[in-house]
């Protein structure tokens, strides 16, 4: 049950970025719970400004449903958009080649800053968001979703607390019907760094996360499949397409169950450029992104783990799951569900868990309302569940998984990107 804040203050945001997770997800969640969070989006700042009008007229509207009178702005240049002084919390949600600047800007304006995953596409803007955290001297909060969903936590709660004896061996299965990637301006390695940074961040985290541990050597195969064979006579984009087609955009199983069975303003309609729209063919040639993966990695410690992952998976409710084989059980975790299945003392004992969160029909399965939170109370001063050099670490994992697959699988260290 949401509670008006007794104290009636508020948080002053900034969003960077006017796409899908800075304003329909992260944004959009801020207000809807505003009168809890006390988060007021004073603005937001994107290269497209006709974007931005969408996204500020958005926000609006959803802090007047909550019954709260606010208007939201939009900020001309980045420097308006973090030197104001009414923004306490700065959100950058940029491509992700875009990410370092904002962060830069908003650090050295005092401000607390979200950066959503992943970090970046390279260790070199990535070691300098780094940088320039340390220089603030205040952590910046990063947008891992795993971080936030209650499965997730639990799981590796378990684990780490002992119940399945000692945890040797990680699997995480990500098999996503996400063709999106080569549709969106994530169908550009240099933008995103792929689909294996985009999505694959969030799992290198969770495998981080778990292992507790120091990665030594990452392997990997895979690559681009023959799935999206690139075809010369394809459509520009689903919009202008009259052909039968499962991957038509908006009107997949998984956009609609994520909220997204519509184009979120005309702005990606209007978009001339590849890189603006949303709904670019699948098949249209000349994106370079690697669409399945079996990459393991090795531990200090010992642990082994791999992520098997594709994103012309079909639409199932076990596209996501996370298993955990310790001395003496296992774990295995059903995101869709939210199920836990436990086996311990070496079989004799097995049980489900169930969370029944009522907010799991929210975005990311109510993560992101819980990062709402969680930023209130970053905030306040409560250090951040998952930061920068969670980031970096994830991105290391990432970029020598990527150097693995242009090897033949030969194992690359993560610290250096070098062969071994």
């Amino acid at each position: 049950m949401l509670h008006e804040r007794p104290d009636n203050k508020t948080i002053g945001v900034s969003i960077i970025g006017a796409g899908e997770r800075g304003v329909y997800f992260v944004g959009t969640r801020m207000a809807e719970i505003a009168k809890e969070t006390g988060f007021r989006v004073v603005g937001v700042f994107d290269r497209l400004p006709e974007r931005a009008s969408y996204a500020a007229e958005h926000l609006t509207g959803i802090y007047e449903s909550a019954g709260i009178g606010h208007a939201v702005t939009v900020f001309d240049t980045l420097e308006a958009a973090v030197d104001n002084p009414a923004v306490d919390l700065v959100l950058v949600t940029t491509h992700t080649n875009a990410h370092r600047e904002p962060v830069e800007a908003a650090i050295r304006a005092g401000k607390r800053v979200y950066l959503d995953k992943p970090i970046s596409v390279t260790l070199d803007d990535a070691e300098a968001i780094l940088r320039a955290e340390e220089r603030g001297g205040e952590p910046v909060l990063m947008g891992f979703t795993r971080r936030y969903e209650r499965p997730w936590i639990e799981t590796v709660r378990l684990a780490k607390d002992g119940a399945i004896g000692d945890p040797q061996m990680i699997l995480l299965r990500s098999v996503i019907p996400y063709t999106r990637y080569l549709q969106l301006w994530h169908r550009s390695n240099a933008a995103s760094g792929g689909a294996i940074n985009d999505k694959g961040s969030h799992h290198f985290d969770v495998l981080n996360w778990v292992a507790g541990a120091r990665p030594v050597s990452v392997s990997a195969i895979g690559g681009r499949s023959s799935v999206f064979k690139p075809d010369p006579n394809a459509p520009q984009r689903c919009s202008k397409c009259d052909r039968e087609c499962p991957y038509r955009r908006h009107e997949t199983l998984v956009d609609r169950f994520e909220g997204v069975g519509a184009a979120a303003n005309p702005s990606w309609s209007h978009a001339a450029r590849i890189e603006d729209r949303n709904d670019t063919c699948v098949y249209l040639p000349g994106s370079d992104i690697d669409d399945h993966a079996i990459i393991t990695v090795r531990y200090e410690n010992g642990m082994s783990a791999c992520l098997f992952f594709s994103i012309f998976g079909p639409w199932a409710e076990d596209q996501e799951t996370l298993e955990i084989v310790g001395s003496t059980g296992r774990l295995r975790m059903e995101r869709h569900s939210g199920t836990i299945d436990v086996v311990a003392d070496h079989g004799r004992k097995h049980e489900t868990l169930s969370f029944t969160n009522p907010e799991r029909s929210s975005t990311h399965f109510g993560a992101d309302l819980e990062l709402v939170r969680t930023l209130r109370r970053f905030c306040g001063g409560e250090a951040p569940p998952v930061g920068v050099r969670e980031g970096v670490a994830s991105l290391r994992l990432v970029l020598a998984a990527q150097a693995s697959l242009r090897d033949g699988g030969r194992p690359y260290d993560p610290d250096t990107q070098e062969a071994l």
